[in-house]
């Protein structure tokens, strides 16, 4: 039996957290059950002291990504090896197809790919990407566990807020 339109047009894409090392194990487990997934693969050259040979590794370590409807989420949790969703703002986080697509034509132009975290330094210019200063410029001026103090110029004072680092980008 197919599935109704509906469902089909409301899936999403989200990320899951892995066991460590089970990226792999997962997506062919989410193959078997026919659930739509992509597990980014990286092709590596390793070198052994007697020959060199192509591996390819998960390019985003214990992640997973699943695009599936809002009534098929909890399925996506009974694969083995899954640990849960990566959540954002206390729900699993959707991933706009953009982004997939852009990482898949990524990965197919490149290899040796390597992921960098995107590190917020002091004196960094910021836009804040969240929150009631949303699309706000600021500078960062001090770090306070995952709280970033920045500073807003505006109407040639200086005006102080502490935010999340997850809420902003580095311009």
């Amino acid at each position: 039996m197919s599935k109704p339109l509906l469902a089909e047009n409301q899936a999403s894409w989200y990320a899951v957290y892995t066991k460590p090392r089970w990226e792999k194990k997962v997506a062919e487990l989410m193959l078997k059950r026919g659930i739509e997934h992509y597990c980014p693969l990286n092709r590596v050259v390793r070198q052994w002291s007697d020959r060199k040979k192509v591996v390819m590794e998960p390019l985003f370590s214990s992640y997973v990504f699943v695009r599936v409807a809002e009534d098929r989420k909890w399925q996506v949790k009974e694969v083995d090896g899954v640990l849960n969703y990566v959540y954002w703002l206390g729900k699993p986080a959707a991933i706009p197809n953009e982004e997939i697509e852009l990482i898949k034509r990524f990965m197919n132009e490149h290899e040796n790919v390597q992921v960098r975290a995107n590190k917020i330094k002091l004196n960094d210019k910021v836009r804040i990407i969240a929150g009631p200063l949303m699309n706000t410029e600021a500078q960062v001026i001090a770090f306070k566990g995952n709280q970033v103090e920045v500073e807003i110029p505006s109407l040639s004072l200086t005006l102080t807020a502490t935010v999340k680092a997850s809420a902003l980008e580095i311009l």
